[in-house]
């Protein structure tokens, strides 16, 4: 399967990288540089804070893939990533996109499962910290504060699908696109009081539709139809727009909610 060729040449170039760093920083470096952590890390057992080690996945690499064993627990402090579901017909469906502080491998942890469910693929360059799956589960078990975050993390993400579940099937492509583009504009601060000249959706074609959820070739269209009506420009092939852009797409899906 040429999908599956791809995540494994991703895991390599992701090993190269960890090759190339050299020793990893420690749980405490990674603390001390990225402050937040601590909410989560300040019960952490000292055993297992010894034993924990922080790993670097280059952007583009898998984190985890679907189906595979779980023997760790880990905390992302830095970076984005994306949940995916791959089918054996090559398909790609994206659930979310998630930013640190996140976790990895805690609902397949917290539902008892042996296996991962979904593929965890990272979208910029990701700072890890893990420890086993058996020290999790200790850890789960005598921290009230590390399972009360993980319970509301995943919570939320449940909130968070069961919100939006269903749009895919009954919206527009048009509509699903300047969604999508005016959440991307909002998440890049195209609507604070210092807003950037212009956003450039960086993402390729190929993350778009599996993002959006709609085949290529009616992506295309709809970026055609849309640059057309002014809605965005295309900028090196990518969707590029500027506040009054934005503030147009917010317009027209507001109308589009009412009818």
């Amino acid at each position: 399967m040429v999908y599956l060729e791809q995540l494994e040449g991703r895991v390599g170039r992701d090993r190269a990288v960890q090759k190339n760093r050299g020793r990893e920083m420690t749980l405490t470096e990674l603390e001390r540089k990225v402050p937040k952590l601590l909410e989560y890390t300040r019960y952490m057992p000292e055993d297992i804070r010894n034993r924990c080690t922080v790993r670097t996945h280059a952007a583009g690499s898998i984190i985890h893939q679907k189906n595979m064993e779980l023997g760790y627990f880990g905390i992302v402090a830095q970076g984005e990533n994306r949940v995916i579901n791959e089918f054996e017909n090559g398909n790609v469906y994206m659930i979310e996109s998630n930013k640190a502080i996140d976790f990895i491998g805690e609902v397949t942890i917290l539902a008892g499962m042996p296996r991962t469910s979904v593929t965890i693929e990272a979208v910029t360059e990701n700072v890890v910290a893990y420890i086993s799956r058996k020290d999790a589960e200790r850890w789960l078990s005598e921290d009230i504060n590390i399972l009360r975050l993980t319970s509301r993390h995943t919570a939320f993400k449940l909130y968070r699908s069961s919100y939006n579940n269903g749009a895919k099937l009954f919206y527009p492509p048009g509509y699903l696109l300047l969604d999508y583009m005016v959440k991307y504009g909002r998440q890049y601060g195209i609507d604070s009081p210092a807003p950037p000249k212009q956003v450039t959706i960086s993402r390729t074609r190929q993350l778009l539709q599996e993002e959006i959820g709609i085949n290529v070739k009616t992506l295309n269209r709809t970026i055609r139809q849309l640059k057309e009506e002014g809605f965005f420009t295309l900028y090196k092939g990518k969707i590029t727009f500027n506040r009054e852009q934005y503030e147009m797409a917010q317009s027209w899906l507001e109308t589009a909610r009412d009818k």
